[in-house]
């Protein structure tokens, strides 16, 4: 009796008749239906949001920019979502919403509120705040569609955040380039306002030497008018004296002409004394010489000061001959008088000539004497002249001291003007040579450059995929974790009607081995069915396509022959008990295999579990298998599964070898399953 004839006889135990056909047909299908099932209906979950209902809120009421442009983003967000078709979207009222979210009529609800546009357009006014979208979920309709709403809001987010950066960018660097432009007019502007001050401060310094010859020109006028001052009232004073010594001229003259008159009267009687005329004729001669010698004194006195004056030659010439009219008949009387004097004493008979002459002196004195007041008359009128002009040259020289003051002080704000335009030029034209650097700093980019920039500013981060294993829908990503647990279950259920152990290979004490791979290889064979039915169908009715079908396939029958050697052996070591251990490991394994979630993140106690269990393996290499990749953990795999194959030969070999002997327990078990 070999373990072959064993197994055989197995087969046709559970195959005879038309019931049990048809059981074990089902116990084949089983991994069938459970990990097929499982892979279609977790196929494209995402694919097929469009059918989960959505409340879709929109109360934006719109916003305007500072430039007048019309914004109604809530609006946009909307017919964004519609034309998504992430979910099946609802545009309902907040009320309806809020009680459809609550009433599971929609999954979720996401609500645009009134002031959606006015944020977003609140940084152009630097009164920045955030738009906010409000997302109402319920866990008692999904757990898992809220998550993928709150992923899709987020996407939402990110997608208006990267169309307002961009938009807000966009005027931020159009803003570059007028400034840019109104740099460059204040380049020219400045240049031109350079140019202006240098011509500024080159007048101005040509002022200032104008104004220090004027300075000068004013000291020497101070210093000329103070000496004219000077010499007027040097002038007034003369004439004052000649004016007071020439007040009694008129009364001395007619003294004179009186006088004159009176030897007239007497000399009819000179005759009578030529010795007593004589006499006196001698003093009157005197008398007369010395009138003549003043007379041309005060006529040269007179003539400077008319001159010195201001009195016209025509004036000064006018007046001296007047003076000289009046004096001309003394001058005369007196070359007489002198005449006569001497020959008095040889003319005796001469009185009557002498008589006649002294009568023309009487004339003369009386011509003179009538001379004589237009003379102290033009003496006094100078006198006047002269007071006038020492007042007017005083008054000059007030004023061109108060000029020269004047001008010393505009010399002053001459200077610091032509200082100051000096400085304003060099300022001007640094200011222009730093507005041309700061031009070309300033960015200037053209209208394709300045958009790419704000795309790329708004939008700073791109994310490039690069798979190096894909494994194409949510369906397809589970499929290692579905198949694996399929064949753990369809290895479970073969040994609801299997037998771990012959009875008859027991009784007959055949050899332990034997009798545990005989035990074995049925569930082997109904396994490899298992595998081979679950695999075809998968790839090719579901849609799986292996990156090694070869390999997928060949490490699919390994693991039905381990996960049956195990529980196999389980049930032969255990007994019913075997059965719930086989359950309890099924449990474990669907926590601690990593089949959804990385099983990092699991809590640590389980961690042992996932690098005890078998599970954990299969689903590891047939990720592998299944969407390509490298094979470097394949060696471990196939090791783990093989040795829990051989372990579970070996239990189960232990469990024949012990059954061999018949005991009470399992003449009446205490628990039947």
């Amino acid at each position: 009796m070999t373990a072959f004839r064993l197994a055989a006889g197995e087969l046709r135990r559970i195959t005879a008749g038309r019931l049990p056909k048809l059981a074990v047909l089902a116990l084949v299908l089983v991994p069938l239906l459970y990990g097929s099932l499982y892979v279609y209906a977790n196929w494209d979950p995402y694919g097929r949001l469009n059918k989960v209902p959505a409340a879709l809120v929109v109360a934006d009421t719109g916003a305007k920019t500072p430039d007048g442009k019309e914004v109604h983003a809530g609006a946009e967000v909307a017919d964004e979502l519609g034309r998504s078709g992430a979910f099946n979207w609802h545009r309902v009222s907040a009320a309806d919403a809020e009680q459809g979210v609550h009433d599971g009529k929609y999954t979720f609800a996401l609500t645009i509120p009134a002031d959606f546009s006015q944020a977003l357009v609140s940084p152009a006014q630097f009164q920045p705040r955030q738009g906010i979208l409000v997302l109402t979920t319920n866990d008692a309709n999904n757990y898992l569609v809220s998550t993928i709403a709150d992923k899709v809001v987020d996407e939402v987010r990110r997608a208006v955040a990267t169309r307002v950066g961009t938009e807000a960018a966009d005027r931020f660097l159009l803003g570059f380039s007028t400034i840019s432009d109104k740099l460059r007019q204040a380049v020219d502007g400045a240049n031109k306002l350079a140019d202006g001050s240098k011509q500024a401060a080159d007048g101005a310094a040509q002022l200032d030497v104008g104004q220090h010859r004027l300075a000068d020109g004013s000291r020497q006028l101070a210093d000329g008018s103070a000496t004219a001052a000077s010499g007027a009232a040097a002038l007034a004073d003369g004439l004052g004296q000649l004016r007071q010594k020439t007040a009694d001229m008129p009364a001395q003259t007619r003294q004179l002409a009186d006088g004159a008159n009176r030897v007239a009267d007497g000399a009819a009687r000179v005759a009578d004394g030529n010795a007593q005329v004589a006499t006196k004729a001698g003093v009157a001669a005197d008398a007369s010489q010395q009138v003549v010698n003043n007379l041309d004194t005060i006529r040269s006195n007179i003539a400077s000061q008319l001159t010195g004056l201001g009195l016209s030659e025509a004036q000064v010439q006018q007046a001296l001959a007047a003076l000289d009219t009046g004096v001309a008949p003394v001058r005369q009387a007196n070359a007489r008088i002198q005449t006569d004097v001497g020959q008095l004493r040889q003319l005796s008979d001469g009185s009557r000539q002498v008589a006649d002459g002294a009568r023309q002196v009487a004339n003369g004195a009386n011509q003179l004497a009538s001379a004589t007041p237009a003379l102290t008359g033009a003496i006094g009128q100078a006198s006047d002249g002269s007071n006038q002009l020492r007042d007017g040259t005083a008054k000059l020289a007030s004023g061109a001291a108060t000029l020269r003051d004047g001008e010393q002080q505009a010399v002053s704000g001459t200077d610091k003007l032509a200082g100051g335009t000096a400085q304003l030029r060099d300022g001007n034209r640094t200011m222009a040579d730093q507005l041309g650097a700061a031009t070309g700093a300033v960015p200037d980019p053209n209208d394709p450059t300045r958009q790419a920039t704000a795309r790329t500013i708004g939008d700073p981060v791109a994310i490039q995929n690069t798979g190096m294993a894909t494994a194409g829908t949510y369906g397809a990503g589970l499929a290692p974790f579905f198949l694996g647990l399929a064949l753990w279950v369809g290895a479970f259920v073969l040994f609801l009607l299997l037998r771990p152990l012959s009875p008859r290979a027991l009784a007959a004490r055949q050899p332990a081995l034997r009798i545990a791979v005989g035990g074995w290889l049925p569930a082997a064979l109904l396994g490899v069915a298992q595998a081979t039915l679950l695999f075809a169908v998968v790839t090719t009715l579901i849609g799986v396509h292996p990156a090694h079908p070869l390999a997928a396939y060949g490490f699919l029958l390994l693991t039905t022959l381990a996960f049956t050697a195990m529980i196999h052996g389980l049930n032969a070591y255990f007994g019913a008990v075997g059965k719930f251990l086989a359950l309890v490991l099924l449990v474990l394994q669907l926590t601690t295999a990593g089949g959804t979630f990385p099983w990092q993140t699991t809590p640590d106690p389980l961690h042992p579990l996932h690098l005890a269990l078998p599970l954990s393996y299969v689903v590891d290499a047939m990720r592998h298998l299944l969407y390509g990749g490298g094979l470097a953990t394949m060696g471990e795999d196939v090791t783990v599964l093989a040795s829990y194959l051989l372990a579970g030969l070996v239990l189960s070999t232990v469990a024949a070898y012990k059954q061999r002997v018949w005991t009470p327990t399992k003449l009446k078990p205490e628990l039947v399953l």
